[in-house]
Parts: structure tokens; C-alpha cells; sequence
């Protein structure tokens, strides 16, 4: 999720453990301590772009690191107010521990994929929110503030602190509840029109959970829809998009081949052009909005140097978290009142 969700989450996690002991400090630290598991951000400071990718919501964000980060600030903090004897050295573990382990538990909510079994390479998506959604953060944000305005002791504040996270957590199950309907439907019109199917990924569209993007994996191809909760009539799918998976055979044992086959948590499709084979991670869904989308959004150029050593330039046309240079992109020529009117009119429902 956002940075900004992550802070409210680890804020209030950490209220609800000890503000009623050290007040507006637990915000202020459990905010600080929300927000570390992403500082793995670093690591583009001394590997490549691709391996950075790689590594982000990785050891950090894995269930093993709030054993070893919480403990470490605990003894930290309960150094410095060490005059405070109210608050233990478990109440201190206990605040940074839940603050740190529920940044990866929600980020597994979303699209990117979050390695919590590291060392195992396993990565957990869920797929049930997107990494920014109003409806998530604005009111948790709200009550939070209004947490931070009460004295320690009122009755208020656990009451807005609690509406706060039980209000959040309720949204992210309703998401799931969502998710299953949209999945449902895109497998009932699948046998409707008898497609045999390996795969169904469904994941919530930007900023909202009632419009989802659907993407089908089948034997050699891949075709995708989209399902809105007000929809009155079935999904209609694309065309077939080949794998041509075999155009990646003579690379495949490459390092650098596997890591983007990593980070596209295995759905990829693979083109060539002038003589160079173009890697598509699937993970960012789809372009367009009707049955004429396509899923060329985010791609690698792959070639081999004088060295004979893996080359890869990346185009995309998705955030700029990876903050990768950008060969090729449409952003430069996106009219985003044109793209909001066609999402907004498929988020209506067809």
C-alpha cells in the first residue's frame, strides 16, 4: 500500500497498544515504525534496478523481520525513557512488533506480491485492494486524527481508535467478499462459453473495489475482461494472447531471466521485434477498458552484449516506484480526461 496507509496503520496499531500509557508518542512512533519495512528502498542505491525490484517486499517484509526489528527497538526506546517504569520492555515489543508485522500483511492484500515466508520464494497477492484506495485510508485517517485530538485518558479516543481499525478491517473483508463475486462471474461466463481455463486472476482496478480486472491463463495464451459489481450483462473477454513462452528457452537459466520471471509472479508474455525478444510482466493488468484491451503495459527489451552477458532495458507504463528509466512510455500522450471518462463509464457497469 501507499506510504501514507502504511503510516495510519502502524499509528494506530500502536495506539491501541500503549496510548493510553504515553499518548500521542505511540502514534508518532508506531507511524515511524509502519513505514520500515519499505525502507528496503535502499537497496537501489547499490544493486540494479531489476534486483532492487526483486528484493522489495522481501526479507523486510516477511514475518521473520518484526521478530528481529521489534525487539531491537524495544531495548532502544526503553533506553531512552527509562525513567518512564510504566511501560515494560513487552509492552515496547509488543507495540513495535504488531506496528511493523501488519505493513506486510496488508501489502500481501495487493497486486505486487509480498515475500512473508522469506527465505522461501514464495510471494503472497491477494490481489483484494490496490495500493491506493480512498475508501481504505480516509476514514481510518479521519479517526485517527481525531484519536490524536483526545487526551490519553479519554474515553473518546479508544473509541475513535477502535472505530478506526475496525471500520478498515471491515472494508478489506468486504474487498475479499467482492473479489469472489467478481471471480465467480468471470468463471460462470467461461463455462458459458466454454473456454477451458488454467487460471483465474482477479484484482481490484485503481482507487475503487468495484471494478476488477480479470485475466485468464490458458494452455498456450492468455485472454482478460473486466467485471464491474453493477454490471447487467456477462464479461466479454479479448482476444488470445500468446505465451510464446519458448522464445524465452535459450535464456531461461539467466539470472537475470529468472528474476523478472519473479517479479511477474509467472504471468508473462513474451513478443519479439527488430530481432529483439520484449518480456511482459502481466502484473499491472490490462490497457483499455473494453474487449479491444491489451496487456502490453509494462516490458523488458532483452538482448546480449558484446560479453554475451543479458542485456535489459525496461518500458512501462506503470507508476514510478521502480523509478526506472523509461525507453518507451504513452504517458507522454495520455489524455487522462478521455482514460477517467472510459474507466468511470466501465466502472458504471454494462
Amino acid at each position: 500500500m501507499d506510504s501514507l496507509t502504511q503510516i495510519v496503520l502502524g499509528a494506530s496499531v500502536a495506539e491501541a497498544t500503549l496510548g493510553k500509557k504515553i499518548g500521542n508518542k505511540a502514534i508518532v512512533l508506531g507511524a515511524l515504525a509502519g513505514t520500515i519495512p519499505d525502507l528496503d528502498i535502499v537497496a537501489r542505491f547499490f544493486v540494479d534496478d531489476l534486483t532492487a525490484s526483486v528484493m522489495h517486499r522481501g526479507f523486510s517484509h516477511s514475518i521473520v523481520f518484526p521478530f528481529i526489528a521489534a525487539p531491537i527497538l524495544a531495548w532502544v526506546l526503553k533506553k531512552i525513557y527509562s525513567k518512564n517504569q510504566n511501560v515494560s520492555f513487552y509492552e515496547w515489543l509488543k507495540m513495535f512488533f504488531l506496528a511493523i508485522i501488519t505493513h506486510p500483511l496488508l501489502d500481501a492484500q495487493t497486486t505486487w506480491g509480498t515475500q512473508l515466508f522469506w527465505p522461501f520464494e514464495w510471494r503472497i497477492a491477494v490481489e483484494n485492494i490496490f495500493i491506493i484506495d480512498p475508501l481504505y485510508t480516509i476514514p481510518f485517517l479521519t479517526f485517527l486524527i481525531l484519536t490524536a485530538l483526545q487526551n490519553r485518558l479519554s474515553k473518546k479516543r479508544k473509541v475513535y481508535n477502535s472505530l478506526g481499525l475496525i471500520i478498515s478491517s471491515s472494508y478489506l473483508l468486504i474487498t475479499l467478499f467482492f473479489k469472489g463475486i467478481a471471480h465467480h462471474r468471470i468463471a460462470k461466463a467461461l463455462e458459458e462459453n466454454k473456454i477451458e481455463y488454467k487460471d483465474i486472476n482477479t484484482r481490484a482496478t485503481y482507487f475503487n473495489s468495484v471494478l476488477w480486472s480479470g485475466q485468464i491463463e490458458l494452455e498456450d495464451s492468455y485472454i482478460f475482461t473486466y467485471y464491474s459489481l453493477f454490471d447487467k450483462s456477462n464479461p466479454v473477454f479479448t482476444k488470445k494472447f500468446p505465451k510464446n513462452h519458448d522464445m524465452l528457452q535459450p535464456f531461461i537459466n539467466e539470472k537475470k531471466i529468472q528474476q523478472l520471471i519473479i517479479l511477474s509472479n509467472g504471468h508473462y508474455i513474451m513478443t519479439s521485434k527488430n530481432d529483439k525478444l520484449i518480456f511482459w510482466n502481466l502484473k499491472l493488468g490490462q490497457k483499455g477498458f473494453d474487449k479491444n484491451s491489451s496487456p502490453y503495459i509494462w516490458s523488458y527489451e532483452i538482448e546480449k552484449n558484446n560479453k554475451k552477458k543479458i542485456q535489459l532495458k525496461e518500458t512501462n507504463e506503470k507508476m514510478d516506484a521502480l523509478k526506472v528509466k523509461e525507453i518507451r512510455s504513452f504517458r507522454n500522450n495520455r489524455k487522462y480526461s478521455e482514460e477517467f471518462s472510459k474507466f468511470y463509464a466501465r466502472l458504471k457497469g454494462i
